[in-house]
């Protein structure tokens, strides 16, 4: 295939028509803003200068031509070009065609992060964009197989024990009390001394969920290695290729970019919340009928402490 030069990326971009979404439709839907944002750190300066303000104005960004990002952005025509290669497309239609079907399968304002200059309608906005975007990200790539493994290990459990640190500890928490529920005993820890001791009681046919956003918290992991000693399963609720999730039995992945600079982990906490919505309603759906008289006993027990 022809080499394309520089003179024929600069041609005036026309307008996106039905076809040119039809042609993009052989490429697999993708968090792409995701995947610019990983590779931030092996782009050339200059090139950064496009990558952040295609993530931060992706639906404007698909309506320029290419003279024009040039000129939003203060760099040349032909660093435009470069950024587009490096990102791993043909040029810059090819990138826009592809942001375009991206947006178009429902992750607008993946990276809208928020700022000291921000209006109060514009950060709830910002937490909102990023907090949808999140959700449909992890429900895209969430591998089904493994979901339905850890579901089946937690709904034949004899016992359940929920561990994380800091903000991962309150999700171990609302994970217990969504679990206990359920038929198996669950408890939740967050202090890594009770957690070390307690994964060295375990025994095989015992389940651990090993909760991390991080997924290299040197306590988890060292209480996922005794649980995993003592015969237990771990289920890890963490990022990808860490070293949390090559310690467990089974992982479900959950990559969410957070703005640590301005508040602290939020996203990836409400990403792990609806994890275990998931695994929860998995293991009751698992459990059958008989449950549904055990959660009709605890409902009717709440509802006696509350006014008519």
């Amino acid at each position: 295939m022809a080499k394309k030069s520089i003179n024929d990326l600069q041609k005036p971009a026309r307008p996106l028509k039905a076809a040119d979404f039809v042609a993009a439709a052989k490429y697999k839907p993708s968090a792409l803003l995701d995947r610019i944002q990983n590779g931030l750190d092996q782009l050339r300066p200059s090139e950064q200068r496009v990558a952040r303000f295609v993530l931060r104005h992706p639906n404007l960004v698909i309506n320029l031509s290419f003279p024009e990002i040039a000129a939003q952005t203060g760099v040349s025509q032909p660093t435009v070009a470069r950024f587009c290669t490096a990102a791993g497309f043909s040029g810059y239609r090819d990138f826009k065609l592809r942001l375009a079907q991206s947006l178009a399968n429902g992750v607008p304002f993946v990276h809208r992060d928020v700022n000291l200059k921000d209006s109060m309608a514009e950060v709830g906005a910002k937490v909102f964009d990023r907090a949808i975007a999140a959700f449909i990200t992890v429900r895209n790539h969430l591998d089904p197989l493994a979901l339905d493994r850890a579901t089946r290990l937690l709904a034949q459990a004899r016992k359940i024990e929920f561990y994380g640190a800091g903000n991962s500890g309150i999700v171990a928490m609302d994970a217990q009390h969504k679990f206990f529920r359920l038929g198996a005993p669950a408890v939740a820890y967050s202090d890594p001394h009770v957690h070390a001791m307690a994964a060295s009681l375990l025994c095989a046919g015992d389940a651990v969920v090993a909760i991390s956003g991080s997924g290299s918290t040197l306590d988890l992991m060292r209480s996922v290695e005794i649980a995993r000693g003592a015969g237990a399963d771990v289920i890890a609720i963490t990022s990808s290729d860490s070293p949390l999730a090559r310690l467990a039995n089974v992982t479900l992945f959950a990559d969410v970019p957070e703005d640590l600079d301005v508040y602290a982990p939020m996203t990836s906490r409400l990403v792990h919340l609806a994890i275990i919505d998931v695994l929860s309603v998995g293991v009751a759906v698992m459990r059958g009928p008989a449950l549904g008289a055990r959660l009709k006993r605890a409902k009717e027990v709440i509802s006696e402490r509350r006014t008519s």
